[in-house]
């Protein structure tokens, strides 16, 4: 069973070994074989050169690449790259190993695969590993044997993308990990979300508002408006359109026609709504279209999204087979498999449902937390399960979208165990993450496994949920409460101590521990007093670590934790008292029902919320906001600071105007100051304080606040016509 590393393939091999004899590519630095590539396809190449260059690497044996054999090359590796090879049940990127003890045959079907089967043999028995990002392990040897066998291997999805950062830079990853990206299948990129791409905003709004969403009783024409699919004209437009990308980039077949970043901005118009209510779903009014779409292009593809209002399947129209569903499973939680929680429970239904109307599914998959990359996010005991539930409900294309960026929480682990579950679904998900962290981290790996193990274990205790939108806070009663975070530093000191003397091995522990780091400085700013020296300690830690290896990236809006290291000095470090801590608040706008009781004493409590808006934080929906501060006596005021929330992607917008008076006696209020705010578009989360100042000298004891909230999202924005929220936190009376 080593032979087979672990018995990795078992489900998708048919192996026969003669034990008597084998295949030798090479032997003491001298080349036992040539590579025969008998296709002259870019495939082919790219196999061979792989093949050639780490065969070299293992043995010293540098093997000659030939297009003819003659009598002399008795040893030959045959690369067979040709679509008559599918006869012998090669599928869309498997391939065939046939060895014998002069000749061993690698076929393919005219894809990738050819490349995927050369990389079968390095991994078996050159016993190289790719971890991460120009990060691999090659075991010197200088004879390289294949056993005599034949075997078939096809993927478990017929595509599989990632969103890891290495894809991008080396080339040899992506092969490696047998991945793939959407310009290789989408004609001229166009990948989800597309609808403002073929029909922009800025061209139609103004001259074909009809074309865009109707509901509230009019039209929302918006940069991430929905279409009016029963529109006739816009749907001419719109194959007009695709027609013309089809033209430009002929060599694809796929193109994605598919509803902007939005959610409820659908069209209710009479039409679009008579489709939706016959089918049970706004996919109705979708499915409608996009049939409509595929039947004037019958030799493509055409992919549609299955995406929050849409994500449950309509119950009467049926997908054509040349619509392809990409369905989406956002709102659901992961500290459980998707078939285990009420919000899974709702994705795998409409999974099922989609499951019976059609065979062209590609699920879209989310697999780590996008408002804090750098939070611990242990989700990976649900992720066999998960790729199960898809491969069993006929999904072909598979998008695990488990963070790119560089210090995101187990970046390459996470990379590494989803491309080889979605190559596989039955391989066995804790022999790869054992395997990795053993290669990765060395003789830290033992302490890393057993700090995931651990992690894991308190997340299932704890009861809580795991959002992709999650904050450190929402667990600092579970999985990082204080003595659990005490365990994980210990776990982090005896991992450093392991490798203390080789810095690739130590370089990679530090990054494993950011999210540990910050998970303490979150929690601690949320506490009525703070430990400063072991805050600061751990943020100097913190600024070191992202500083040496180039962490670039906090969160899905770019904040960089850069910014949030400086920002967390100022906003959460330098608490101070001021005339309004503590003071009771009476509200003449109420704010939404669930921060209720969390508003009266937050918006004076001295704490400031963070990016998250799980704590401290007080919000109104679609409404101004107007309250009191009794500062219990008169007193003389210079300035009054609101703090506000700018989150685009949660919907929470600034404020159109704050005004600010004062009075003594509760009745009469003389206004100090109105300030009118600045739209802001920049898709960061930002802390926006908005200062009023006295003009002259003023006494009083009552302090009133009113503010003009922006209500309804605009035009620019992904809720185009839906309401907005309006957040703030601290007051400061100065």
């Amino acid at each position: 069973m080593k032979l087979f590393h672990f018995g990795l393939y078992l489900s998708l091999m048919m192996f026969s070994i003669k034990a008597s004899s084998q295949f030798v590519i090479g032997n003491d630095d001298i080349p036992q074989s040539v590579i025969f590539t008998s296709t002259p396809d870019h495939n082919t190449a790219v196999a061979a050169n792989i093949l050639q260059r780490f065969v070299y690497e293992i043995s010293g044996a540098k093997l000659q690449i030939v297009k003819t054999v003659s009598k002399k090359n008795k040893n030959l590796i045959i690369l067979d790259n040709q679509h008559s090879n599918q006869k012998q049940g090669i599928k869309e990127d498997g391939y065939r190993i046939k060895s014998e003890s002069n000749k061993i045959t690698i076929s393919a079907s005219g894809d990738k695969g050819i490349i995927y089967g050369v990389i079968d043999i390095l991994e078996k028995y050159g016993k190289v590993k790719y971890f991460s990002e120009f990060q691999y392990v090659v075991a010197k040897n200088p004879t390289i044997n294949i056993p005599n066998g034949d075997y078939i291997e096809n993927p478990s999805f017929s595509y599989r993308q990632t969103q890891f950062y290495g894809i991008q830079t080396d080339s040899m990853y992506k092969y490696w990990h047998r991945l793939e990206t959407p310009q290789e299948i989408f004609t001229s990129n166009y990948w989800v979300h597309t609808f403002e791409k073929i029909l922009p905003f800025h061209e139609y709004g103004t001259t074909h508002p009809e074309y865009f969403s109707f509901f509230n009783n009019k039209r929302h024409p918006g940069k991430a408006s929905q279409w009016c699919l029963t529109n006739e004209n816009l749907f001419e437009e719109v194959c007009h359109k695709l027609d013309q990308l089809f033209r430009k980039d002929h060599t694809k077949k796929t193109i994605s026609v598919s509803q902007n970043d939005s959610n409820f901005t659908n069209c209710t118009c009479d039409k679009c709504s008579a489709i939706d209510h016959h089918n049970g779903s706004p996919a109705g009014s979708l499915i409608t279209f996009m049939n409509k779409v595929a039947k004037r292009f019958p030799d493509k593809t055409i992919s549609t999204l299955a995406y929050l209002y849409s994500m449950p399947p309509p119950s009467h129209v049926k997908p054509l087979p040349n619509v392809n569903v990409m369905l989406c499973s956002i709102d659901a939680n992961r500290e459980v498999a998707l078939t285990k929680n009420t919000s899974g429970q709702q994705f795998v239904k409409a999974l099922n449902g989609w499951a019976d109307i059609s065979e062209n599914i590609f699920v879209w998959d989310y697999g780590i937390n996008f408002d804090n990359y750098l939070s611990p996010f242990p989700n990976f005991h649900v992720l066999k399960d998960n790729m199960k539930l898809f491969h069993k409900n006929k999904t072909t294309m598979h998008f695990s979208q488990i963070g790119g960026p560089r210090g995101c929480n187990f970046a390459e682990l996470r990379a590494y165990m989803v491309s080889k579950l979605m190559w596989n679904v039955d391989v066995d998900a804790e022999v790869i993450l054992k395997e990795f962290v053993d290669g990765y981290y060395g003789d830290a790996g033992k302490y890393i496994y057993e700090y995931i193990k651990i992690m894991e274990g308190a997340l299932l205790a704890s009861g809580k949920p795991l959002w992709i939108y999650d904050s450190p806070v929402t667990h600092k009663n579970g999985m990082l409460n204080t003595h659990l975070l005490e365990k994980y530093e210990a776990i982090f000191e005896n991992a450093e101590l392991a490798v203390k003397d080789d810095s690739l091995f130590l370089s990679r522990v530090h990054i494993a521990k950011l999210p540990i780091l910050y998970s303490y400085l979150e929690i601690s700013r949320t506490q009525k007093s703070i430990a400063q020296s072991a805050v600061t300690n751990r943020l100097s830690e913190f600024e070191a670590y992202i500083k040496k290896y180039q962490i670039l990236t906090l969160n899905e809006r770019n904040n960089s934790p850069e910014e949030y290291s400086t920002m967390y000095k100022t906003r959460y470090l330098n608490r101070e008292e001021h005339l309004a801590s503590g003071k009771k608040i009476k509200f003449f706008i109420e704010p939404q029902n669930k921060y209720g009781e969390l508003a009266k004493p937050a918006l004076t409590d001295g704490m400031y919320g963070g990016s998250s808006f799980v704590e401290s934080w007080v919000g109104w929906e679609g409404t101004d906001a107007a309250f009191v501060i009794d500062l219990e006596k008169n007193t003389t005021i210079n300035t009054v600071t609101i703090d506000f929330l700018h989150q685009l992607g949660s919907w929470i917008l600034l404020p159109k105007k704050v005004s600010v008076s004062s009075s003594s006696d509760g009745v009469s209020f003389q206004p100090l100051e109105t300030i009118e705010v600045k739209e802001d578009q920049d898709a960061r989360v930002k802390f926006v304080p908005i200062t009023v100042s006295a003009k002259t000298k003023v006494e009083g004891r009552y302090i009133k606040i009113e503010v003009d909230g922006t209500k309804i999202c605009p035009p620019w924005h992904y809720g185009v016509g839906r309401t907005c929220w309006l957040f703030m936190d601290e007051v400061v009376v100065k």
